[in-house]
């Protein structure tokens, strides 16, 4: 069942940059930690950021590092994924996730079993 909407994938050329946002109406994202991933073709689904729900300490892997930022805006209910540079690697469907009351400093990153809801995800494809 669907519980998180994302929204802003497309198509993009290589170098250019897309804004991803993950919503969800009836509760507020503010008491979650909300995770991206991806899955490319042929490839098993991986975590490339987080952002907590304590703090808003973010998580980034190396792959998207100094690329991409995580944000939240609580008035409209909704975490981003800001995505520069991208290349035609970045091809993928991606995901996001959310997890109740999860502290990255304390806790870690969160497992993907751990997170209480996901999205069906928005397609992303880099190309010229």
């Amino acid at each position: 069942q669907v519980q998180l909407v994302e929204s802003g994938g497309g198509l993009v050329q290589p170098g250019g940059s897309l804004r991803l946002s993950c919503a969800r109406a009836g509760f507020s994202l503010a008491y979650y930690a909300v995770g991206w991933f991806r899955q490319a073709p042929g490839k098993e689904r991986e975590v490339i950021s987080c952002i907590d729900s304590v703090d808003d300490i973010t998580y980034y892997a190396e792959s998207v590092k100094g690329r991409t930022t995580i944000s939240r805006d609580n008035a409209k209910n909704t975490v981003y994924l800001q995505m520069n540079s991208l290349k035609p690697e970045d091809t993928a469907v991606y995901y996001c996730a959310a997890v109740h009351s999860w502290n990255l400093a304390t806790m870690g990153l969160p497992r993907e079993n751990d997170y209480d809801y996901w999205g069906q995800g928005t397609q992303v494809t880099v190309s010229s």
